[in-house]
Formats: structure tokens, C-alpha cells, sequence
């Protein structure tokens, strides 16, 4: 009997084993017949360009670096605007000459670096910008401080030009690039202070730069950080992105390299998403948890003045990881947060199903808080206007009604909305008659599902931020050279 019992036993577990792994192998057929059924492949994503920086190319000073990206949009017009003849035209595709979306409509082409020298200055700023972008993320900041400071918008590796070049980029290329031109800006400045302000990635980048130093006793090179929409933290599921690349890679099926495969239509930032562009991010977000969690509190005092702006709702970060894995380490009052809130109106508070404040309360009631908390929020004297209320050490301060208003229609803002203005002739939201480039900020196009090139969920993302004359304050007032 007990022999029996045994082999039944041994028989179901075979039959468990089996099973599971025949599951197994169903859901991986099923996930790559999914991600194998999307749009084909066009030239930008299968396309390399020989001239992109990586942290090996060799280079010694920014000038080489420039001079580098100078080769490589030479071959980037060689290899995909004289070589690609569509099938159908599209007013909307970046890499049709004429088209809308071609970055020569405008008077700059913000895909890449631009320096701007201001003799009279007495600071200078490298800003960067994040994943998937381009310099074009950070010009209208950069444009408001060149009138006092020396400016320098570094183009990352692998940005600027066709999807593809995210498909072999790591966060070491990203982060010596960064390198180059805070050397180049601090050679320039000649003792002058160097502030950094950084979006989504390139914040994690001068971030990255230095925790780096200190952990070598190294001096830090900048007099103060400006954050938006830091990446200090990504959504635990970014960590299997290259499961699905070397999945890839081992049935030949270059689709699985990729995230999304979108139309172009973006003439500043690319829509189709590389699979090792997120785990670049998650590779990178990772190391710097890493450092600040060996840090004594001598190397944590050592963290330059950081000042953040960050929007409680966002789908690319998370908003917890800021607190979590950075600002509950910061040993004094010289750092700050800001934090924007949804839109709590009545209408709102009846359809928002997820209370994010909920998410962040106990992280602020049971860690440290040393630094000085900003949240913007709905007013009480008014329905759609906002305030300030600032809290220190967890204690509640002072409470500011702010001259600015929720746009109607407006819920939250995004990841991506922080770094541009309501003018802003790309993404803001008025129409501009005489402009003969695309205005994404009024593609809003309605309509039955499943018709439509431009996913309505990207049409609806906040684009511009409504808060961005408070933001500017923020950042002049952090500044002080």
C-alpha cells in the first residue's frame, strides 16, 4: 500500500512538473506571436550608426565629442533620409524630409548639443535631458537662464537620431558623456560655480556622477542639482526588459528588441521604445540606490544641494523611489521636494480611482525627513486654484496661495509634462496658424478605437505643465551663485 501510495505520488509531481513547464512554453509562444505581430521594422530601428559615442570611442574633451556628432548626423542624412523612400507618404513621419514632424521645420535642430556662451555670467548650467528625448527637453529652461548663465544642453548618446540607437547603448556611455561636458563646462567657468539641471535619466546621470566621486573621496562637481521627474526608481517589472531582448536574440526576432513600434511622428523624441533603453535606465537607477545605501553620513553630506519636482501621478518613475531611495537618506535642510498633487476637484474626486497620497503618507511619516517638503495642491478657497503647503521635519509650516490655476479638463500631471511651458510651440496647447510643423500639444483626435496611427492613451498624456511659472521661481531662488 504505502508502495503505491509512493508511486502515485511520484507520478502526480511528474505530471505537475510537465505541466508547468508546458505552461510555460505556451505563455512564451503566446508572448512572442504577440510582440512578432506588431508593426514591421523600418530602417530607424534596424539601422547603426558607426559615429555614436560609447564610453570606449576614445575621447578625451567635449570639442571631440562635438565633433563626433557632427560625423554622425553626416551619416545619419546618408543612411536614412537619402535612402528611405516610403511606401505611402505620411505628413507626420521625422524621417520624410517635408513631412511635419522634419526637424528642419524649425529654426534650431534641438536633437543636438547646443552651447551658449554669456560673458557677463557669473555660473554656468549643464542641463540634460531624459530617455527617448532630445536637447528639445530642456531648451525652454535653458533658454530662460541664458541670460544670466553659461549654457551647455548635452545631446546623450544614442538620442537625437533613430530608435535604433538605444538598442546598444549602456548607462557607462550615457555617464561619460555626461563627464565630458561637466569637465568642458568647469575648464570654461574657470572657479565660477557649475549647477546641473537634469529630466527623467539625465537627472540620475548627475546624480550618478557624483555619488560616483564621493565614493572615492573625490571633490563633487556641481554647486547644486535641479531634478525633474527624477529616475531614481522604475517599477519592479523593469527589471525582466532584457529577458525579453535575449529572447530575442536566441529565436532571431529583432521585434522582441523593442517595447513599442510606433509611428515617427515626434520630430524631438522617439515613440518606438528599445527594450535595452529601459533596463539602461533600470541598470542605472540600481547603481545609485547602491551607493547611497553604503554611505556614511559624512559622504551623504557631502550630496550637493538637490532640489526636485516631481508629479505624484507618473507612469514612467516612481514617485516613491524618490523619497525611498534618495530623499530620506539627505541629511539637512539644503535639499528639497516638490511635490505636484492631482487635481482633487469634486468631478475629479468622484472618477480617480487610485489615491495616490495614500502611497506616499507613510513613507513621509516613517522615514526621515530632513529635507524641506513642497506639495502643490488644490486650494481651499478655491476650487481650481492652488497652494503651497510646505511641511519641515514632518511639521506642518506655512501655507501659500499660489496665482495659478488647474487648467479645465486637467487631472494630474505626467512624467513627461514638467519641463515645458504652456507656450510651448510643440507640446503646449494653442494653436499656432502660421507654423509648419507639427503641434502635438492639439492632437487630440476623436473617433472609433483601433483607427488611429497615434495611440489615443499618448494623445490624452498631460504635455505641458500648468505649474511651470512656480517651477521657474523654484529653480531661481535654488540658485545662487
Amino acid at each position: 500500500m504505502k508502495a503505491i501510495v509512493i508511486g502515485s505520488t511520484k507520478h502526480l509531481l511528474f505530471f505537475a512538473i510537465y505541466g508547468f513547464i508546458a505552461s510555460l512554453l505556451l505563455f512564451i509562444a503566446a508572448v512572442v506571436w504577440f510582440l512578432t505581430a506588431r508593426s514591421e521594422l523600418e530602417i530607424w530601428h534596424t539601422t547603426r550608426l558607426k559615429n555614436e559615442y560609447h564610453q570606449l570611442s576614445g575621447l578625451t574633451d567635449f570639442s571631440q565629442y562635438l565633433a563626433l556628432e557632427d560625423k554622425l548626423f553626416n551619416e545619419l542624412d546618408r543612411k536614412i533620409y537619402q535612402q528611405y523612400t516610403p511606401k505611402l507618404a505620411s505628413p507626420i513621419n521625422r524621417y520624410e524630409a517635408n513631412s511635419l514632424s522634419d526637424p528642419n521645420h524649425w529654426d534650431v535642430n534641438w536633437n543636438r548639443s547646443f552651447e551658449w556662451s554669456n560673458p557677463d555670467a557669473n555660473y554656468g548650467i549643464l542641463f540634460l535631458h531624459g530617455m527617448s528625448d532630445s536637447p528639445y527637453a530642456i531648451s525652454n529652461l535653458a533658454r530662460h537662464f541664458s541670460a544670466s548663465a553659461d549654457v551647455l544642453g548635452l545631446r546623450l548618446p544614442g538620442h537625437g537620431t533613430i530608435p535604433a540607437g538605444l538598442a546598444d547603448i549602456t548607462w557607462p556611455d550615457l555617464a561619460s558623456a555626461v563627464a565630458l561636458a561637466t569637465q568642458h563646462m568647469k575648464q570654461k567657468l574657470a572657479g565660477k560655480p557649475l549647477y546641473v539641471v537634469g529630466f527623467s535619466t539625465g537627472a540620475a546621470l548627475a546624480l550618478n556622477l557624483q555619488l560616483e566621486a564621493i565614493a572615492v573621496n573625490n571633490p563633487t562637481d556641481y554647486q547644486a542639482m535641479m531634478f525633474l521627474s527624477p529616475a531614481i526608481g522604475l517599477a519592479p517589472i523593469a527589471a525582466g526588459a532584457k529577458w525579453q531582448a535575449r529572447l530575442g536574440r536566441l529565436i532571431n526576432q529583432e521585434k522582441l528588441f523593442w517595447n513599442t513600434i510606433e509611428v515617427e511622428y515626434d520630430p524631438f523624441k522617439y515613440i518606438s521604445f528599445a527594450v535595452n533603453a529601459g533596463d539602461v535606465v533600470y541598470q542605472l537607477a540600481e547603481r545609485n540606490q547602491y551607493l547611497i545605501k553604503q554611505f556614511d553620513q559624512q559622504q551623504l553630506a557631502n550630496i550637493p544641494p538637490i532640489l526636485t519636482f516631481q508629479s505624484i501621478a507618473d507612469d514612467t518613475v516612481s514617485t516613491n523611489a524618490v523619497v525611498e531611495h534618495l530623499y530620506q537618506y539627505l541629511p539637512s535642510d539644503k535639499h528639497s521636494l516638490v511635490i505636484f498633487d492631482i487635481n482633487r476637484n469634486r468631478n475629479n474626486h468622484q472618477l480617480i480611482t487610485k489615491n495616490l497620497l495614500n502611497e506616499m503618507g507613510p513613507l513621509w511619516l516613517n522615514m526621515p525627513m530632513n529635507y524641506r517638503l513642497s506639495l502643490i495642491e488644490n486650494s481651499q478657497q478655491s476650487e481650481y486654484g492652488v497652494q503651497e503647503q510646505n511641511l519641515v521635519e514632518s511639521e506642518e509650516g506655512a501655507t501659500v496661495d499660489l496665482a495659478l490655476k488647474w487648467p479645465a479638463g486637467v487631472y494630474s500631471l505626467s512624467h513627461v509634462a514638467l519641463p515645458f511651458p504652456e507656450n510651448d510651440p510643440l507640446y503646449g496647447p494653442h494653436y499656432q496658424p502660421q507654423s509648419q510643423h507639427i503641434q502635438i500639444g492639439q492632437a487630440i483626435f476623436k473617433g472609433e478605437r483601433g483607427l488611429f496611427g497615434i495611440p489615443a492613451a499618448e494623445m490624452l498624456r498631460q504635455k505641458w505643465n500648468p505649474f511651470y511659472p512656480y517651477m521657474l521661481d523654484r529653480l531661481e531662488q535654488f540658485i545662487e551663485p
